[in-house]
């Protein structure tokens, strides 16, 4: 049976608590929440997906990264078991491909996320992320916004970028 947990809602909930307890309970879940920190240790710990998520907490993010190849299969394993439970899809562990952020100019991508809008549209119109689009906040990235950014981080980040344009 199919949770109504979203693709993106797995990537930064569901798999985001697997891949913290494969990496020792680091607290990945959600987008980071910065605050207090100055601005260079901010930037270093964000990476800005186009819908203003924070690509650096993404599960599948921190698995391309793992160095030690037990770290990463273990780490890919949880993903799998996340995917199955949130999203009720069968993947193999060959199916988490690595990724380099969405934003990323001919990195690797993983590949669900080749089939997003949000990203298909900020990329082809060679915007930053969201917050640079004439059209800001659109359909789809109010869709997303609606269903998807649950703790409304990513939106708090568009808007801030948005504000200082």
């Amino acid at each position: 049976m199919r949770s109504e947990c979203s693709r993106r809602c797995f990537l930064m909930r569901g798999a985001g608590a697997a891949a913290g307890l494969a990496l020792g309970g680091l607290g990945l879940i959600g987008c980071n929440n910065q605050s207090g920190k100055g601005a260079d240790e901010k930037m270093a710990s964000e990476m800005i997906a186009y819908c203003g998520l924070n690509c650096i907490t993404c599960p599948i993010y921190l698995a391309t990264r793992e160095k030690d190849p037990e770290k990463q299969r273990k780490m890919r394993e949880d993903i799998v078991i996340a995917i199955k439970k949130y999203l009720g899809e069968e993947k193999r562990i060959e199916d988490i491909t690595d990724c380099d952020g969405c934003t990323a100019q001919g990195g690797r991508l993983y590949s669900d996320c080749r089939k997003c809008q949000i990203r298909k549209c900020a990329s082809e119109k060679g915007l930053e992320n969201c917050a640079y689009c004439s059209e800001y906040a659109c359909e789809k990235l109010r869709k997303f916004f609606d269903s998807e950014d649950i703790d409304g981080n990513a939106r708090r980040r568009l808007d801030a970028i948005k504000a200082r344009l």
